[in-house]
């Protein structure tokens, strides 16, 4: 029987849990795109993902190693943007993340962040490299698996894994390219998450037309 009661101090029922992921899942087979924006400027990071939605990039990560990285969440949430926190990796990074604006979570290994990120209801991306991995993510309910470092092993590691796990949700992140991307999504991902070779130096305080072109470009290659 589904757990339906009643949300009680912050937390979520498993009802309210499934129905985040599942749309979290949807969000993510339909754009097929996630933007990394880690910045060393608090305001250029502000920019640069509002720069990414007028895009038309609907998914994009605010990671926590960044620059006071809550108030730009802060920021691009009030702006009415969607953004999620990346980089979450503890209880405590998931409760501030929620408490600025963050509509989801993005980790990048299974522990702490996700245990709490999915308490609070946030549907999370839940960092994983190895089978085993995988499947815990999974078992925790994640929205989908982050696959990182995708770099370290490449588009033919993705392929391994999706032999025994073929309905498992991956994301691959690291290193991912416009080349790379429509190789995974042709592999079976169904979105990647692209960090610096999208955002390049607009985080930083960089150009901001040239983010604009590299948007138009990425999300001309991952379209179906």
């Amino acid at each position: 029987m589904v757990n339906d009661e009643k949300t009680t101090g912050g937390r979520k029922t498993t009802a309210d849990r499934k129905t985040a992921a599942d749309r979290m899942l949807g969000d993510l087979r339909r754009h097929r795109l996630v933007a990394i924006v880690r910045g060393r400027d608090r305001a250029a990071s502000v920019r640069t993902a509002l720069a990414l939605a007028d895009e038309g990039i609907a998914l994009v990560e605010v990671s926590l190693s960044g620059a006071d990285a809550l108030r730009v969440i802060e920021e691009v949430a009030r702006a009415g943007v969607r953004v999620g926190a990346g980089t979450v990796r503890t209880a405590d990074d998931a409760r501030r993340a929620r408490d600025a604006g963050a509509g989801y979570a993005v980790t990048p290994s299974l522990g702490a962040g996700v245990d709490e990120a999915l308490r609070l209801g946030l549907p999370v991306l839940a960092g994983a490299l190895t089978p085993t991995e995988a499947a815990s993510a999974v078992a925790s309910g994640a929205a989908a698996v982050k696959l990182f470092p995708a770099s370290a092993h490449g588009p033919g590691y993705l392929k391994a894994l999706r032999d025994p796990f073929p309905d498992v949700p991956f994301v691959p992140v690291g290193g991912v390219g416009e080349a790379e991307a429509a190789e995974y999504l042709a592999l079976g991902a169904v979105a990647v998450g692209v960090g610096s070779p999208l955002c390049g130096d607009a985080p930083h305080g960089g150009d901001l037309d040239a983010l604009r072109r590299r948007a138009r470009a990425f999300t001309a290659a991952v379209r179906p």
